[in-house]
């Protein structure tokens, strides 16, 4: 296929879209992106009320595919869509207040002054 409106077709891919076109040039979430590691579980909260110029179909998907959480990376993997784009999505989401995220919990240090002096007690006593 050749001619005007067909350089963003290729035969065996499908339609070329950019990346930077789905987040509209956004290489950064709206939102505190620091919230979407990779294991940190997406789930869907409501669905849009009404038709938003801010929401797209990627936006749409999303919400579909939440409605059973997953994670930030199993998103990313199931949609094919790189992984700072679903970022994005996701703070656009979030700012919408269509899903709610819960990121993973800090454990507690492990290794604390007490257990030091205890292990420095021990190596003397050796």
């Amino acid at each position: 296929m050749s001619g005007p409106g067909n350089e963003w077709l290729d035969e065996e891919a499908g339609p070329l879209v950019r990346s930077y076109a789905l987040t509209r040039g956004r290489a950064r979430p709206r939102t505190d992106g620091e919230g979407f590691e990779m294991i940190a579980i997406i789930a869907t909260v409501a669905t849009p009320a009404g038709a938003s110029p801010d929401i797209g179909p990627e936006h749409l998907s999303i919400i579909d595919l939440c409605m059973r959480p997953h994670s930030v990376a199993e998103v990313s993997a199931r949609l094919g869509l790189p992984l700072v784009v679903v970022r994005v999505l996701l703070g656009d989401l979030l700012a919408h207040r269509l899903i709610a995220v819960r990121r993973p919990q800090q454990e507690s240090p492990t290794v604390t002054e007490h257990l030091l002096r205890e292990v420095l007690h021990g190596l003397e006593a050796l």
